[in-house]
């Protein structure tokens, strides 16, 4: 079969929306900008701008899915967070792409970077924020751009996904302190026993507490992965510039394993090891 074959294909788009019009592929093919004249630039862009997209997709499912635990809509919210641990594996996969490239190609054009740096994505720091994960200086990046900065501020005093997941487990009837409950949500989320005694509970009498076990379980899915996306970053990080400063400033490869080391829903680990 061949394309005349299909008659009822719509070739006459003069006064209609086409593929590319909807998806405004004008304004998203053009916006690859190298500064050098090197290659291996286009792909050290692309691949960034990619996973923006699938970041930008990822705080618009974690966001639905925090109301929909709020109001109790749990099947909804599994859903979405299902969604989410696919989209990491796609930014995960993206570590691979980017691999692919050389210390010496990559040398080439980083001059041209200046002091620009996947540490100043905000889109990153908004899944933090919504996973529980609050670091304040980080704020002060943005401070040059008033709308974005309220922007991360507001996300940053927001309940994050964690937060409504364990009042959930307090509408259940489970004994949670009262200071996890009120807690200044702009601190880093820390482990709580009745937090962790609760979630032990719920582990061991799985058929009366079905919902919360499923979204324990999806939660444990959505940091598996994130830290998976952590790992792949370290190791494609000492991969290409070793153990060089990252052009934002960061200690580069350092930090990126500093950070290995924190849990977003620690009692979910803890939980693991009592059973």
């Amino acid at each position: 079969m061949t394309f005349k074959d299909e008659q009822g294909i719509h070739t006459d788009f003069k006064e209609k929306m086409t593929y590319g019009d909807y998806l405004d592929l004008d304004s998203i093919l053009n916006a690859q900008h190298r500064l050098s004249g090197h290659h291996d630039e286009m792909l050290f862009i692309i691949i960034h701008q990619v996973s923006e997209l699938w970041l930008k997709l990822t705080i618009h499912e974690i966001q639905a899915a925090t109301d929909a635990i709020g109001n109790e809509n749990f099947d909804s919210a599994f859903k979405m967070l299902s969604r989410v641990s696919s989209i990491q594996n796609q930014i995960i996969k993206a570590w691979d792409v980017l691999a692919t490239m050389t210390p010496a190609e990559y040398l080439e054009f980083r001059d041209h970077l200046g002091q620009a740096s996947g540490f100043q994505s905000y889109q990153y720091r908004m899944v933090e924020f919504a996973l529980g994960y609050k670091t304040p200086h980080v704020l002060k990046i943005y401070e040059k751009d008033a709308e974005l900065h309220q922007q991360l501020k507001e996300a940053y005093e927001a309940p994050g996904l964690y937060d409504v997941s364990i009042e959930a487990l307090a509408k259940a009837g489970f004994d949670i302190d009262s200071d996890v409950l009120n807690r200044d949500l702009t601190k880093t989320y820390e482990a709580n026993e009745s937090v962790e005694n609760a979630w032990t509970q719920v582990y061991q009498n799985v058929d009366d507490y079905w919902d919360l076990y499923e979204l324990a379980e999806k939660l444990v899915d959505l940091e598996d992965w994130m830290q998976q996306w952590r790992f792949r970053h370290m190791k494609t990080v000492e991969r290409i510039i070793g153990h060089k400063k990252g052009t934002g400033g960061s200690s580069g490869v350092g930090y990126l394993k500093k950070v290995l080391d924190h849990y977003f829903f620690p009692e979910l680990w803890n939980v693991r090891t009592r059973l």
